[in-house]
């Protein structure tokens, strides 16, 4: 099965990627790892793919290009190759239980640009984990957004994307954000009281929201303690297989 981390610069991708392969590993599954970060120094895992042998954003740094103009340059080189790295994925999913793609630390090259959506069209069946910190999370309106921001992924890459709240260990009251992120008809309520123009959007927003979204759950995940591993684990299984939804 293929997992692929996505989120903000910050969210935790790489540590994650590293960590959850680590626990399926002393679990006795076949894990491999694909990193497809052109901009990272270091890694915590071992790639079995790695973009990095193709292009680097520091070569073209020393070209003369900006950080961010290297980064999309580096992705726009990488096009032509995306049939190739589609079929060494295949190739590690049929020698693995578990595929972990670690995604560009700036989520925008891989969700706007035509390399990250040309890839995952050869994946329809992939698992997206949308990753977001709690550090967003500061009014009603921005759990709707979490929530709307993974729905957007799964319309863009067309694959199945679940939310996932990273770095949970950092935060004292995971009940309070749980109420807003598991409740949708609780969040609608809190948004309608809300009495400005961005509330009044959430709200609408939110009000759609479980006759757009597939029927699934927010995984609450720590790379630091391994919390909610377990129940990653769950929500690929019943991804992959009949047995289950993601509710």
């Amino acid at each position: 099965m293929i997992l692929a981390f996505i989120g903000t610069a910050g969210s935790g991708k790489t540590t994650l990627t590293a960590e959850f392969g680590r626990y399926l590993e002393e679990n006795e599954y076949r894990v491999s790892y694909v990193n497809l970060d052109t901009g990272v120094k270091k890694l915590p895992y071992k790639p079995n793919l790695d973009v990095r042998k193709d292009i680097t954003a520091w070569e073209l740094m020393e070209k003369g290009l900006g950080p961010n103009g290297a980064i999309v340059k580096s992705y726009d080189l990488l096009v032509p190759k995306v049939g190739e790295y589609a079929e060494r994925i295949r190739e590690l999913e049929g020698k693995s239980d578990y595929v972990l793609i670690d995604t560009p630390g700036q989520m925008e090259t891989f969700l706007f640009h035509e390399f990250g959506v040309s890839l995952m069209e050869f994946f329809p069946d992939a698992l997206g984990v949308y990753l977001f910190s709690p550090e967003i999370l500061r009014k009603p309106a921005d759990f709707c957004f979490a929530l709307f921001f993974g729905l957007m992924i799964d319309l863009r890459l067309g694959i199945t994307t679940v939310p996932a709240l990273s770095k949970v260990d950092t935060v004292e009251d995971t009940e309070k954000l749980r109420k807003f992120l598991d409740d949708v008809e609780y969040l609608t309520a809190r948004l309608k009281l809300e009495p400005s123009t961005q509330g009044l959007l959430a709200y609408k927003l939110c009000s759609a929201l479980p006759e757009l979204a597939p029927p699934t759950r927010v995984l609450y995940l720590s790379a630091k303690t391994g919390e909610g591993f377990d129940e990653l684990e769950t929500v690929a299984y019943e991804h992959y297989c009949t047995c289950g939804d993601l509710t």
